[in-house]
């Protein structure tokens, strides 16, 4: 163990006799922490065997963080897929849409389907287009304000299903480094406790104490790193795929304007 170590660990080491002092810890309760977390001197320290020793309170943080890592790339590879799948129906859609295939006809074949993306917002319209006309609207500006609200209602839930759940990856990446570095200082007590007790200053006892302790700072940013990464990077996507369906909903919504006022010219 280098200098700058041995130097680091006496510092702890101080700050955990403080820590005792201020406490008042029991020296018997400390001897029996020591005996069960901490393992005997120059023992084999494995990743494993740190969990297992670890306090509940340790443990506790070290499962949650683990389950927060396992759920947080359960939802990364959901909406890496979600997005991937997302960008090629809006490519497929807006090919058929400016293909010069009529309206009606591009109607009947989407809406025979459950519609997503553009086609989502495309049916919407349509649909409340044929249904004022089919009861005869006569306002041509009330018409255009229903079109306008439902493409934007349309939109609204497009990206609220694109974007569920991402505020999970955002709190975990905000969070787990500190409920890690909770874990941390909890174990650091304990074992510093336990240290104070025994009056053992051998740096083969403390060390497994404070590899134990830090585990938990590394978890909480294993869990973090990913989980803050790509939250951006899928968030930046969803942010593209949403200027993509603004822009449809606006020209679809002047299309449809002009429809309207071709239908009026035609009934005067």
């Amino acid at each position: 163990m280098n200098g700058i170590s041995r130097n680091l660990l006496y510092f702890i080491y101080g700050a955990g006799v403080v820590l005792v002092a201020i406490t008042g810890m029991d020296p018997a309760f400390a001897q029996n922490v020591e005996s069960s977390n901490l393992g005997a001197a120059g023992g084999e320290v494995s990743l494993v065997s740190l969990f297992l020793q670890a306090g509940l309170i340790v443990k506790s943080v070290m499962i949650g963080l683990m389950l927060a890592s396992v759920w947080s790339w359960a939802i990364i590879l959901d909406k890496w897929f979600l997005y991937a799948r997302t960008k090629r129906q809006l490519n497929r859609f807006e090919k058929a849409f400016w293909s010069g295939q009529s309206l009606e006809e591009l109607y009947q074949t989407v809406s025979d389907k459950t519609p997503t993306g553009m086609a989502s917002l495309f049916v919407a319209a349509m649909r409340e287009w044929k249904r004022s006309y089919e009861r005869g609207a006569n306002s041509q500006i009330g018409l255009q304000t229903r079109i306008d609200k439902v493409l934007d209602v349309s939109l609204a839930r497009e990206a609220e299903r694109l974007e569920r759940r991402l505020i999970f990856l955002a709190t975990v990446g905000s969070a787990a480094p500190f409920v890690g570095l909770f874990g941390t200082v909890i174990g650091i007590m304990t074992s510093f406790q336990a240290i104070a007790g025994s009056k053992s200053t051998n740096l083969a006892v403390v060390a497994p104490g404070i590899a134990e302790a830090l585990l938990a700072t590394a978890l909480g940013l294993l869990a973090a790193i990913p989980a803050t990464i790509f939250y951006n990077k899928l968030s930046s996507d969803v942010s593209k795929i949403t200027l993509r369906l603004e822009s449809f909903a606006d020209e679809f919504s002047a299309i449809l304007s002009r429809q309207i006022d071709e239908r009026n010219k035609l009934n005067t």
